[in-house]
């Protein structure tokens, strides 16, 4: 139980062990790998957990890249003003396991997504980097909207037709991707002992609500945004969320190393005027960080596909600073009612799926390469809609491939990571299949099946089931049974 005394310490505060560097030299192995052994080849990642004098069974890595698009990279996909000013730097935020059958890899991007060969192609690269398999990395993206959607699938079917890309910029993508390998690579560098987890939440206030909100006739009555200014929207009550933000943490002994912080919403204020920022919860994270620079902060984005800070947020640029506290606020209490638990094993399970395939004629196949082949560019510019066939197309292509849903078990703490974008049903799901544990949810993994409602919101209708969710209402069980495995294994 997350809270059992017995199972651990409460850490309200903690003290830095001092250590020596002589002392940590022995202790972990990055002092052996700063001294050039990996340069030279001695040392590979499947058994640095041997190294140094004093072995560690567990050991935990953090990496930090910078991810920030240049001026004029296109921004959510090429669907808003292109980047004009950086208002505030875009990373990829990780943490390397090591324990495991093979060394574990999770990293959250301030993107808004990573879809189909773009996810990837990034998780190639970083398994390479590290001497893993690609079943074993994790990313997903935070999801503000003033940052870039990669989908280096429909890019090159916009470059083949039209010799125009819309949402990225492949020459920079691909020198980031070797960026991003080249920083996991060097991460062993960093090379810490991990005995401890700790788990802690606490209630996130005024920020999610629920953006469908359903008619007596079990319609859409309302749909509810990131920024609503009708004051009849933010009356109406928040609806179905998960109120929690959880934090699992690493420590060393009465060290901690990282915290990874859960909570579930869109986490956009306002967007569209070409200033690039990870926005208030990537902003939340950064604050964080300031306050314990020895404590490598991460933040995952939830099953927020249909939850949104509307009900709380009119858009005015005021209120981004207030969402961000509000989300900063969670995270030094869940923190602060952290309880510590011995390492005692770390196992990462896989489930491969087929997600249910869209059968309408809008998702099908040859209507939107008719869509493509008859089209033309506007004034020398893309439609919107022709960018959204791409993205259908690349996502067909995609979905003959299974689609990983993972789980990290560290014993007192299960993490799992989803594609697309899933509704917070499906988080709650998750969590009620261990009442009495602490189960974190990610998902913005592979973005590639849009939205993945549940299956009753396909009649319910809506912006989400009507336009971007490229997969059908069988999904819903699809997606559950895999949770249920991953979580009863």
């Amino acid at each position: 139980m997350e809270n059992d005394q017995k199972a651990g310490i409460p850490m309200g505060q903690y003290s830095r062990a001092k250590l020596s560097r002589r002392a940590l030299l022995k202790q972990s192995a990055g002092g052996l790998l700063g001294a050039g052994l990996f340069a030279g080849g001695g040392l590979s990642w499947a058994n640095l957990s041997l190294v140094g004098e004093t072995p560690s069974k567990f050991q935990l890595a953090p990496f930090t890249v910078d991810i920030t698009v240049p001026l004029g990279h296109p921004l959510c996909g090429g669907w808003i003003k292109p980047a004009e000013v950086i208002d505030d730097p875009l990373q990829g935020v990780g943490v390397i396991l090591l324990g495991a059958d093979k060394p574990i890899v999770l990293m959250a991007l301030d993107w808004c997504e990573l879809n189909n060969e773009a996810n990837r192609l990034w998780r190639e690269a970083v398994a390479k980097a590290v001497g893993t398999d690609t079943e074993h990395v994790a990313v997903q993206c935070v999801h503000p909207h003033n940052a870039p959607l990669a989908d280096v699938a429909t890019e090159k079917i916009l470059q083949e037709r039209f010799q125009q890309q819309q949402g990225l910029d492949l020459a920079f993508f691909d020198g980031l991707v070797e960026k991003v390998a080249a920083t996991t690579g060097n991460a062993p560098k960093n090379l810490r002992p991990v005995t401890h987890v700790g788990t802690g939440k606490a209630e996130v206030k005024q920020v999610a609500s629920n953006r469908r909100i359903i008619g007596e006739d079990g319609k859409i009555r309302m749909w509810r945004g990131s920024a609503m200014k009708d004051p009849k929207a933010q009356e109406e009550p928040e609806g179905l969320i998960d109120p929690s933000l959880r934090t699992v943490s690493f420590w060393n002994g009465d060290e901690p190393l990282a915290a990874m912080s859960y909570y579930a919403t869109h986490p956009m204020s306002y967007y569209g005027d070409g200033r690039v920022t990870p926005d208030f919860a990537g902003l939340a994270r950064m604050k964080r960080q300031q306050d314990l620079p020895g404590v490598h902060q991460m933040y995952f984005n939830g099953c927020g596909g249909n939850v949104a800070p509307g009900k709380y947020n009119d858009g005015s640029k005021e209120r981004r600073a207030l969402l961000r506290d509000r989300i900063y606020d969670a995270m030094v209490e869940a923190w602060n009612s952290t309880v510590k638990h011995p390492l005692q094993s770390i196992s990462w399970k896989r489930r491969p799926i087929f997600l249910d395939p869209r059968r309408e004629p809008l998702f099908l196949e040859e209507n939107n390469r008719k869509l493509l082949q008859e089209a033309s560019l506007k004034e020398g510019k893309l439609d919107g809609s022709v960018g959204h066939s791409a993205m259908r197309l690349a996502w067909l292509e995609r979905s003959k491939r299974p689609i990983d849903l993972t789980c990290l078990d560290l014993g007192s703490a299960q993490i799992l990571h989803l594609p697309g974008e899933p509704f917070v049903e499906y988080q709650l799901f998750a969590q009620e299949q261990k009442p009495e544990g602490f189960v974190c949810v990610a998902g913005y993994g592979d973005g590639g099946p849009g939205y993945i409602p549940v299956a009753k919101s396909y009649s319910e209708g809506g912006y989400e089931a009507e336009a971007v969710a490229y997969t059908g209402p069988g999904s819903e069980e699809i997606l559950k049974q895999g949770i249920v495995e991953l979580l009863s294994q």
